[in-house]
């Protein structure tokens, strides 16, 4: 459970993982969205599910990334308990996420950046490796850090500027 995940998948296919993150979060913020990705694996490293941010596109506030990638691989293995799963997202996960990946019993999550006004893994809580709970899972930070800020950074300034 207190396992690096890099110990487990190479720093290679994490990245690769994360690279497709990337591409979710560009797909939800092309619809709007906060460019936030996810991608689900198994410990063989299959993709199980992927997911974007689609609270806007869908009018949805529980429509984060996490939460899409959780529910379409439980709707696809049949099962909410997705033990041995890493869950690869762009952004840290919030606590109502951080909350899902808990109860979905993922083993772990690696994220690209920090969210320092949500985050709710490192930033503000670390709900994923609270001795209290009864689950826990790894934690694994900065995959790709610059790419998934500069990606968020790029979305927030069009925005700003009344381009999105």
């Amino acid at each position: 459970m207190t396992r690096d995940p890099s110990t487990v998948h190479a720093p290679d296919a994490l990245a690769g993982w994360m690279r497709m993150a990337m591409a979710e979060a560009d797909a939800a913020a092309a619809s709007g969205d906060v460019p936030v990705g996810a991608v689900l694996i198994d410990a063989a490293g299959a993709v199980l599910a992927t997911g974007r941010n689609r609270c806007e596109s869908n009018r949805d506030p529980t429509a984060h990334a996490e939460l899409e990638a959780l529910r379409a691989a439980a709707a696809n293995l049949g099962g909410w308990r997705l033990r041995d799963t890493t869950m690869v997202v762009t952004l840290e996960p919030c606590m109502m996420c951080a909350g899902a990946l808990l109860h979905a019993r993922v083993a772990q999550v690696v994220y690209g950046c920090i969210d320092d006004k949500a985050g709710a893994l490192d930033s503000l809580f670390v709900l994923g490796r609270d001795p209290r709970l009864n689950h826990r899972f790894a934690v694994h930070r900065g995959v790709l850090e610059a790419s998934c800020a500069e990606q968020l950074r790029r979305f927030f300034a069009e925005r700003r500027a009344g381009k999105r």
